[in-house]
C-alpha cells in the first residue's frame, strides 16, 4: 500500500520515498485516529498527510518524550536544531532529517505557506516554559500555532469547492477542536509533565486550582468541583466543533469522508470522557473499538460514493509540483507515476 501511495503521488526519488515511509510509520504508530481517517483519502494525497503529521509528531516528541532525563535545555537545543533544519529544508528542498525532507517536498508540491510551520515551532517552544494559561483567550493564542495551523496546512491537500480563504477559518477551528479534545482526555498526563491546559479562570470559577488537580491525581479520588470544571471545558469544546462544522461542506467531496471520520472520532473522545464520569485525572478515556469500526465503515462507504461522483465540478487542489531537483531513479513505472 505504501508503494501504491507513493507512486500515485508521483514520488519516485528513493530518498523521498524513504522519508515519506518514515512519516507514514510515525502516523501509524502514534496517530491511530488520524491514520485511520487518512486511509479514506484518495491514495495520491495520503503521503502529504503522513508528512504533515510526521513532522508535527516529531516536534511534539522532542517536547514531551526526549528521554526521561532530558532537561529543558536539551529539549530547547533539539527544537532549535529542528527549526534550523526546517528553515533550510523549506528554502532548499532537501534535508538529512527524513521528516523535514518529506515536509519540504509536501510544502512545495501543495504550495503550503511556510509561516504555518514556523508558527507551529513557536508553539512547541512555548511548551518548554509555559505551564498554564490564565484565560481561554490566552490558550487560543497558543493553539493558533499548535493546532489551528495544522488545519490550515491540511487545507491545500484536501482541496475545497470554495476559495481557500473562505474555508480557512473552519479548518483552523477544526484543528483547535481536535486539540481541545486531547487536552480534556489528557489532563492527568499533562499534569505529570507540569502543564495545565485548562484555563485558570475556568478552573477558578469552580474552586479548582493546580494543587487540587494534583491532589486528585495523586490520591485517585474524584472531586465534584473538578468534575464541574471538566464538564464546562467539554461544553466549550463542543462549541468549537459546532464552529468548525460548516467547513466540512466546503471541502473537495472526495476529502469529506476522511475529515468527517476524524470529526466524529475526535468528538467521540468527549463522549467517552463524559460517559465515564470525567475520570481524566485517573485514567485515559478511549473511544470503544466497536464505535471506531462502525465510523470507519461508514467512512469507507462515503469515500467510495464520493469517488464515484468525482466527475462533478469542484475546486481540486492545485496539481502537485515536483521538487526542483533531479530524480535519482525511482521504483515506479511511468504509468503509475501519472495516476493522480
Amino acid at each position: 500500500m505504501t508503494d501504491r501511495e507513493l507512486c500515485a503521488a508521483g514520488i519516485g526519488d528513493p530518498a523521498l520515498r524513504a522519508a515519506y515511509r518514515h512519516c507514514r510509520a510515525l502516523n501509524a504508530r502514534h496517530g491511530r485516529t488520524y491514520f485511520l481517517a487518512t486511509r479514506l483519502l484518495p491514495v495520491e494525497r495520503r503521503p502529504a498527510v503522513h508528512a504533515l503529521y510526521g513532522f508535527a509528531r516529531w516536534a511534539d516528541d522532542i517536547v514531551d518524550s526526549l528521554g526521561t532525563g532530558a532537561d529543558t535545555g536539551r529539549r530547547a537545543a533539539a527544537l532549535t536544531e529542528l527549526r534550523r533544519s526546517l528553515g533550510h529544508g523549506l528554502r532548499h528542498g532537501h534535508s538529512d532529517e527524513p521528516v523535514v525532507l518529506a515536509l519540504a517536498d509536501t510544502a512545495h508540491r501543495y504550495g503550503i505557506e511556510h509561516a504555518l510551520f514556523h508558527d507551529f515551532m513557536s508553539a512547541m517552544s512555548a511548551d518548554l516554559t509555559v505551564t498554564d494559561y490564565a484565560t481561554y483567550a490566552d490558550l487560543r493564542g497558543y493553539m493558533h500555532g499548535s493546532a489551528a495551523v495544522i488545519g490550515l496546512q491540511m487545507l491545500p491537500v484536501l482541496g475545497t469547492v470554495v476559495p481557500r480563504e473562505e474555508a480557512a477559518p473552519y479548518a483552523a477551528a477544526l484543528g483547535v477542536a481536535f486539540q481541545l479534545s486531547n487536552f480534556l482526555r489528557d489532563v492527568g498526563e499533562d499534569l505529570d509533565r507540569g502543564r495545565v491546559y485548562l484555563p485558570a479562570d475556568l478552573l477558578a470559577g469552580h474552586g479548582v486550582d493546580r494543587e487540587l488537580l494534583r491532589w486528585s491525581r495523586d490520591t485517585g479520588r474524584p472531586e465534584p468541583r473538578i468534575t464541574a470544571a471538566l464538564r464546562e471545558f467539554e461544553a466549550l469544546t463542543r462549541g468549537v466543533y459546532r464552529e468548525a462544522l460548516p467547513g466540512l461542506g466546503m471541502l473537495d467531496p472526495v476529502s469529506r469522508p476522511c475529515v468527517r471520520t476524524a470529526f466524529v472520532l475526535y468528538g467521540g473522545i468527549l463522549d467517552a470522557v463524559a460517559g465515564d464520569g470525567y475520570p481524566v485525572l485517573h485514567r485515559r478515556a478511549v473511544v470503544p473499538h466497536r464505535r471506531r469500526v462502525a465510523v470507519a465503515a461508514d467512512g469507507l462507504v462515503r469515500a467510495a460514493g464520493a469517488r464515484l461522483r468525482a466527475g462533478r465540478p469542484f475546486r481540486r487542489p492545485a496539481a502537485p509540483r515536483p521538487m526542483p531537483t533531479p530524480e535519482l531513479g525511482g521504483s515506479c513505472p511511468p504509468a503509475a507515476v501519472e495516476v493522480v
